[in-house]
């Protein structure tokens, strides 16, 4: 049996999840009012007086760090709480071909929502001139990161039944993932690390490589860290699946 012939019941099944309750209207909703809050209201859209979606794009890592934990919550622990999970695993797929499953689930979704966004990109070159290929290249950078935290989020998930939990391990997770790059955070180390330790600190940070892209500059560094990180959170994903599956 091919990989997709055995990953694509359990993504229509983890997709469909996402529709079955009010957790897909209430997360599109927050998304993009919150999206606009960022670009217009903290962003200063119109006061900037530049057609670009600058401010957009630097408010998605700390809207994802909110909100992408409550797409990767329930990957887990939910299965893990009801029961579900041992059905699962009595499936004729690998532990590998659902850590897969559900985790390309959850991107689309979070990739569907990043989508709706798109007028924003019609509103700027409507009143403007902008480099559309660097909005593309920020689009790239936020859908990648939002990759990133659902695999780190789906790898926190399987470690405990409580969703709760499993939500705050991954906010948690997720800001220091960020703030390793942060100016205040680099200062600091600086003033008792090696040069080279303050810039291997500052390379780890996603924020960093998220800004990289979100200037418009394709970097295969930066793209390869996000797909790097994504691809090792699925391996321990699939690593603590298989441990908890033998208790």
């Amino acid at each position: 049996m091919s990989a997709p012939a055995r990953i694509g019941p359990v993504f229509r099944r983890e997709f469909g999840a996402y529709f079955a309750s009010p957790l897909a209207g209430i997360f599109l909703v927050i998304f993009l009012f919150m999206s606009g809050i960022f670009t217009f209201q903290l962003g200063g859209f119109y006061e900037r007086g530049q057609a670009d979606l600058r401010p957009f794009f630097t408010g998605q890592p700390w809207l994802y760090l909110f909100l992408v934990p409550a797409l990767s919550m329930r990957l887990w622990a939910e299965d893990r709480r009801t029961g579900t999970i041992e059905l699962l695993l009595t499936l004729p797929v690998s532990v590998r071909d659902l850590v897969v499953a559900k985790f390309l689930a959850a991107w689309a979704f979070a990739c569907a929502a990043l989508a709706l966004t798109v007028p924003l990109w019609i509103t700027v070159a409507w009143l403007g001139n902008p480099d559309h290929g660097a909005i593309l290249v920020g689009y790239l950078a936020c859908a990648l990161l939002s990759g990133t935290f659902l695999a780190l989020g789906a790898f926190l998930s399987a470690f405990t039944k409580n969703q709760v939990i499993a939500f705050v391990l991954c906010g948690v997770a997720g800001f220091l993932l960020l703030v390793t790059g942060f100016p205040i955070v680099l200062d600091f180390v600086s003033g008792w690390l090696p040069r080279i330790a303050v810039e291997a600190i500052s390379s780890m940070s996603a924020l960093t490589h998220f800004e990289g892209m979100m200037r418009g500059v394709l970097d295969l560094r930066d793209v390869l860290y996000f797909v790097s990180l994504t691809v090792a959170f699925l391996f321990l994903n699939g690593i603590v699946v298989e441990w908890k599956k033998a208790e």
